[in-house]
């Protein structure tokens, strides 16, 4: 009897908009109170609700300010002014309690005065500051009046601690975060930059720059992993842009622009100002005191991967899936022992293990998504072999390889895993080495190609037992590079004789037979992969033309075509591989230009939508 679902269907939700994956790229820009006073470069804190602006310019001609308002969300206050006017001040906090420094003068504020306070150890102005509130701030850059300044110093409350200094020495950059977790977006360095470095507490690191170059920009944000930037000038706009950018800890997406191009605004959104901030006067084609109020709205579309849905505006039907198109490679903790030709085995990005390699290694090493762990050695030290695994800390198989000097060239051992040693079981029936290997477990698997040393298209089925003959590959090769299970397997590349050349030759099998797949965009031999016939990732290896250096070039199956995407960071020639899909891998040992290493990268994609079908 048909179930009532079959008949009709299940129920797919309408939704007027894509889904996404945080409440600020769905913020817009709303006029807010505007100031009393115009200026521009003045010192900003607080909440959008309860923010604190102080000191700034006016021009021409040029006057530093000394005016205090206070904002409660619809409306500005004039209050107690600052002792001694200043522009460019660096600093932050909340709107009863912040600091702010400019030249050779800090002043603190108590929520009813300002009080001077010891000096920087360095006079500048115009650079970044955050704050949380008057005895804990940060300030970095800055311009010295010629030259500008990399200095960063940090405020306990009672005096300034020089730390470690930015990579460029900079300028009027935006700032967003806290002492210990911080960011310094663009500014000029001797020309308007794009640049982003980030905070931890005791050192700045380069990381994803801005779509769009600008120096003048105003920011906010709790921390180094949120925040908005917005406003600013590039060469292309000397009197201000209106773009805004989120940042998600790893990169910028642009998102609603200003109603008002302006740069050298000041800002207010501590904390929470990635979901709600304010852009506080500044220059336009000349100064205003006109505020606008950033806000994410709290109900918007989450994205959730995997979910159908009707897109009403687009008259599309679209599922939300990960995307490596825009993934990357990002370096992780290095391995215990340099090696080549490992084999690496491992079903997610958290849980894998490397198996010997050259030269001549026994060592066995786990992965837990954070460390290495040295664990109990093979019984034969072999490089080039298959391998098959579900669960490294449970099982795993390896077989075959190339065991010289102390062994043959093509072996056909065979070592079971059960957790916490290796046992020697049932042997391939032909010596192998350079052959593909898949399976879930150390009680399925396949060996497939390689070299008997001629090459083979041999495929083996174990079944925890003995091997079993499966379909012939269409292409004989060896060297190639094997990744899925027993019944979704691919067996990528290689090199066919004669003559010596590396393929582009793509293989599936569904358990029974191969079937000849769309070809690679370049040709790799001794590479890494992860996934299975439906979605994968090709990384690395030797190529396009034997003899070949060491490769960088990823490649994306995605069950149909191959798709170029980000490039390891460094070539790898011989990377073991292993991860949970096409859009998950881990690239671990190997060896380049300079010799064998231990080092490893992580492949995660991004989060993006993908239309299936249109009505």
């Amino acid at each position: 009897m048909s179930k009532y679902k079959e008949i009709k269907g299940f129920k797919v939700q309408t939704l007027a908009s894509d889904t996404v994956t945080s409440q600020a790229l769905v913020g817009s820009w709303a006029s807010g109170g505007s100031l009393n006073t115009t200026r521009a470069l003045g010192l900003g804190s607080g909440t959008q609700t309860a923010a604190l602006m102080a000191g700034g310019y006016t021009s021409p001609p040029y006057s530093a300010k000394t005016e205090t308002e206070l904002y409660n969300g619809s409306s500005w206050t004039e209050v107690a002014d600052l002792n001694t006017g200043k522009s460019g001040i660096m600093g932050g906090g909340t709107q009863t309690s912040a600091i702010g420094a400019s030249g050779s003068t800090a002043e603190s504020w108590n929520g009813s005065a300002w009080t001077e306070v010891a000096d920087l150890n360095t006079s500048r102005s115009g650079g970044g500051g955050v704050g949380q509130s008057s005895s804990a701030a940060f300030v970095f850059g800055g311009y010295i009046g010629p030259p500008r300044s990399a200095a960063a110093e940090q405020w306990n409350g009672s005096s300034w601690t020089e730390v470690g200094d930015l990579n460029s020495a900079k300028d009027e950059q935006a700032s967003v975060g806290t002492t210990t977790s911080a960011l310094s977006v663009g500014g000029t360095v001797t020309a308007v930059i794009a640049e982003n470095e980030s905070w931890n507490g005791s050192a700045w690191t380069e990381v994803a720059d801005l779509n769009t170059a600008r120096s003048g920009v105003t920011g906010s944000g709790d921390d180094n992993t949120t925040g908005i930037v917005f406003g600013g000038y590039n060469p292309g706009g000397a009197n201000g842009v209106a773009v805004t950018e989120s940042w998600d800890g790893s990169s910028w997406t642009e998102v609603s622009d200003l109603t008002t191009a302006r740069k050298n605004g000041t800002p207010a959104g501590y904390p929470g100002g990635q979901n709600a901030a304010l852009m506080i006067a500044g220059i336009t084609t000349t100064q205003v005191a006109t505020v606008e109020e950033w806000t994410a709205p709290s109900v918007f579309s989450q994205i959730n991967l995997g979910q159908v849905y009707y897109n009403s505006t687009s008259n599309a039907f679209k599922v939300t899936q990960t995307s490596a198109a825009d993934g990357s490679w990002a370096s992780i903790t290095s391995g215990n022992t340099a090696r080549r030709v490992a084999s690496g085995v491992g079903t997610s990005v958290s849980n894998g293990m490397v198996i010997a390699g050259y030269p001549q290694e026994n060592e066995v090493e786990t992965w837990n998504g954070t460390s290495w762990t040295e664990v109990a050695e093979v019984n034969s030290a072999r490089g080039s072999a298959g391998a098959s695994s579900n669960s490294p800390n449970s099982s795993a198989l390896f077989f075959g390889g190339d065991a010289r000097p102390s062994g043959p060239e093509t072996s056909a051992l065979n070592e079971s895993w059960n957790g916490s040693a290796w046992t020697e079981v049932g042997d391939l029936p032909a010596g192998l080495n350079g052959h593909g290997g898949a399976g879930v477990s150390n009680t399925s698997a396949l060996s497939y190609g390689g070299s008997t040393p001629s090459a083979t298209g041999a495929t083996n089925e174990w079944n925890g037992s003995s091997w079993t003959s499966g379909g012939a590959m269409n292409t004989a090769r060896y060297y190639l590079t094997g990744t899925g299970t027993t019944t979704s397997a691919l067996a990528l590349g290689g090199f066919t004789t004669p003559p010596s050349v590396i393929r582009t030759n793509a293989e599936a099998y569904d358990g029974s037979s191969w079937t000849n797949l769309s070809a690679t965009n370049s040709g790799h031999s001794f590479a890494g992969a992860s996934g299975n016939t439906t979605e994968a990732l090709l990384f690395g290896g030797e190529g396009p033309s034997y003899p070949g250096g060491a490769m960088t070039q990823t490649e994306y199956w995605d069950g149909t075509s191959w798709t170029e995407v980000a490039d390891l960071s460094a070539g790898n020639l011989s990377p073991a591989g292993f991860g949970g899909s096409g859009v998950s891998a881990i690239s671990s040992f190997g060896n380049g230009p300079s010799g064998l290493f231990a080092t490893a990268e992580e492949f995660a994609a991004g989060t993006s939508n993908k239309t299936i079908t249109v009505s």
